[in-house]
């Protein structure tokens, strides 16, 4: 599976293809049709839904590999695994499920998800974006923001303050609502990486959407969010280590072929202890992936495990481009070679889908802090 994925990539995602779609500020839409074409959007569909069964190890492969060739290629992907597909299964209706997870499976669907508002982010269950209930239909208004990829989705599960039931939690519904819906405006949001997908702020004025893109139960979506959230965990830290190992390969690579006081500059220990740092962060978070799949599989992911994870691999990835970065020097800093975009795209993982710091909150509090 993997040799067979790795061979599709390196002839439609080519390094030079992620630098020209970062560049350029345009979606890898021929890698990502490509991945499709060959079966590889389907990976965790069941067969009876166009997809061949896989596991969340399977998934971590699939995306790992994906990572190493183009961060936002897999971080494209991911959103139809977890929000397409996932979440639906998991989630929705028999409706809902023949009518999204096969597009999901064939790659003509894609998917964004909505949670943070401008003034509810790492506090995310405060968020105020309603839905009224007006016989078969919401009424949604309100503001999202940091919805990736939502200029391109088809469709958004979004979460919703449908009551108002005193704990913040409780109150809140998922809908998977229809982009082109009437009354809906996506504003693209300039930022310091991730420039070929990016991320959006969008508007929601009196959109009506059906009672039927309720996933899960009315004022309980809350559930529907964390659970998506854990999925979403082993697929961000899969594609994450993937490019963080890109990092470190290209790095490697340079080190050992520039030359500096007539050696190379691999052979100073002041570098060698830079790759001997990373290769440890590398090896623990593969194993780290390795065993959240594992869990998954087993239904045995906690919480701690769930933030554990997101934490270690966001700061490694962050860590090691850095790191890889002062090693090239002046090249590394150069916007002419690919290292500053791992350097820029690495910066989100310790924000995006939930700060450091609030994993770290996370993980005190299970141990009864």
């Amino acid at each position: 599976m993997l040799q067979s994925v790795r061979s599709l990539l390196d002839d439609v995602c080519s390094m030079d293809y992620a630098a020209k779609c970062d560049i350029n500020h345009t979606p890898p839409r021929e890698a990502f049709n490509a991945m499709a074409e060959n079966g590889w959007l389907g990976l965790i569909a069941p067969e009876s839904y166009g997809g061949s069964g896989g596991s969340p190890t399977d998934l971590a492969l699939v995306l790992e590999e994906t990572g190493h060739h183009f961060e936002e290629l897999g971080l494209w992907l991911f959103r139809s695994f977890t929000y397409g597909c996932y979440a639906i299964l998991q989630h929705g209706t028999d409706e809902q499920k023949q009518r999204i997870v096969p597009g999901a499976a064939n790659g003509k669907l894609s998917f964004a998800f909505a949670l943070s508002e401008p003034d509810s982010g790492s506090d995310a269950a405060s968020l105020r974006t309603r839905a009224v209930i007006d016989g078969d239909y919401f009424i949604v208004n309100g503001r999202k923001q940091w919805t990736s990829g939502m200029d391109i989705a088809d469709y958004a599960l979004v979460a919703l303050r449908t009551n108002d039931l005193g704990k913040k939690q409780l109150g809140i519904s998922t809908l998977m609502i229809d982009t082109k819906l009437p009354g809906i405006e996506v504003r693209k949001i300039a930022t310091l990486g991730q420039h070929a997908i990016g991320t959006t702020e969008v508007t929601f004025t009196d959109v009506r959407v059906p009672r039927t893109a309720l996933l899960g139960q009315l004022d309980h979506g809350w559930a529907v969010c964390e659970d998506t959230l854990r999925y979403e965990r082993l697929c961000l830290s899969a594609v994450r280590i993937g490019a963080a190992r890109r990092a470190f390969e290209y790095a490697l690579d340079y080190a050992k072929t520039r030359h500096q006081f007539g050696k190379p500059i691999g052979s100073f220990q002041v570098t060698q202890h830079k790759f001997a740092d990373m290769k440890v962060m590398l090896d623990t978070s593969f194993t780290m992936v390795r065993r959240y799949a594992w869990l998954m599989e087993n239904g045995k992911a906690e919480r701690a495990d769930t933030a554990v994870i997101k934490y270690y691999i966001a700061e490694s990835y962050k860590t090691i481009s850095d790191m890889c970065l002062q090693i090239l020097g002046g090249y590394g800093y150069s916007m002419e070679y690919p290292m500053q975009r791992f350097f820029r795209d690495s910066r989100l993982a310790t924000i995006g889908g939930g700060t450091s710091e609030i994993q770290k909150n996370i993980i005190a509090s299970t141990l009864g802090l």
